[in-house]
């Protein structure tokens, strides 16, 4: 029997991106690993074992990695997120949890509309939370992604700590291609070092507990920064080409606001120009623009490491707010 070629090349391409069952004595950087569990976190080398057992590789992750959407201009990538949907959503995921949120405020000073944005930026509010198994995320990513290998083995580690922890099946977690979990999609060594009981039922469950989410991510905001009431973006003038300097400081804030008129900046804020600034350009559909980002900007940066997310959770967070304003 003869194929036709593009459907043999479409078979071939199916197999070659199909998942495979993983057996740990063909990977050393495996064997490795679970010595380190052995000997540091006293696992049992059966556990390791048990474990791998139901672990597939996934090329289709591989694939998933190599094209992120936080690689999409600004004028496509806020598409995504700044829709009127995700919007009236936010609205009512702060309305049924006002009270936590006004709570986790005043303990934490992160305003409640950046915690229901990063939500709907990062699982629309717990509907997307992702169906990759964590387990084969994370090995797949230690074993097939040179790049970043070092940090998917450490988070590899951290999940199998984790699932432990909190007495879950390491096998039965799902969250992202990269590994990250829950409502609020942190990675497994952030979920060990941010996740908060909120609800006093002595769990830190980001997996299913609303209470929970909001105050680990205000907890994970207040521990990397966040200024109470603090700006977060400004407009800003743009004159002359000495700006460029400024902009490739980067986005942590470095010049106090008084010393950008010099460069040709200038900030649509006049109240504290010995707040400290960085100029943040962004895609235009007709070419670039710009915005100072302060203190706050760059904290949630620390949340994921790209200008356009930032951006997208601050712009998210006042049509929520707004929304909020105008029904109260």
């Amino acid at each position: 029997m003869r194929f036709h070629p593009l459907l043999s090349l479409l078979l071939l391409c199916l197999l070659s991106t199909t998942a495979h069952a993983l057996h740990i004595d063909d990977y050393p950087a495996l064997q490795s690993l679970a010595s380190e569990m052995a000997d540091k976190h006293e696992f049992s080398s059966e556990q390791i074992r048990r474990t791998f057992r139901c672990v597939k590789i996934r090329p289709d992750i591989i694939e998933a990695m190599q094209r992120p959407k936080e690689l999409l201009p600004w004028y496509d990538y806020k598409n995504i997120f700044l829709t009127e949907q995700n919007a009236e959503r936010g609205a009512q995921f702060w309305k049924k949890h006002a009270d936590i949120l006004q709570r986790v405020h005043t303990q934490t000073g992160v305003a409640p509309e950046i915690i229901v944005a990063i939500l709907g930026v990062e699982t629309q509010y717990g509907r997307h939370a992702g169906n990759y198994p964590v387990l084969d995320a994370l090995t797949t990513l230690t074993l097939d992604y040179p790049e970043r290998a070092d940090f998917f083995r450490r988070e590899l580690v951290e999940f199998l700590l984790l699932a432990r922890e909190i007495k879950v099946n390491p096998c039965q977690v799902k969250g992202s291609y990269a590994g990250a979990l829950g409502l609020p999609q942190f990675m497994p060594s952030s979920y060990r070092r941010f996740a908060v009981d909120s609800n006093g039922d002595g769990k830190r469950d980001i997996l299913t507990s609303a209470d929970d989410t909001i105050a680990s991510v205000a907890h994970y905001l207040r521990e990397n920064g966040w200024e109470a009431d603090g700006p977060i973006v400004d407009d800003v003038q743009i004159e002359g080409t000495l700006y460029f300097w400024i902009e490739k400081l980067g986005f942590r804030p470095t010049l106090p606001a008084s010393k950008l008129a010099s460069y040709g900046i200038f900030p649509r804020r006049r109240d504290d120009l010995d707040r400290r600034a960085a100029l943040i350009s962004f895609e235009g559909e007709t070419g670039p623009f710009y915005r100072l980002g302060y203190n706050n900007f760059y904290v949630i940066t620390r949340y994921n490491r790209n200008k356009r997310y930032a951006l997208a959770v601050y712009e998210l967070g006042n049509m929520i707010r707004k929304r909020i304003e105008e029904k109260s």
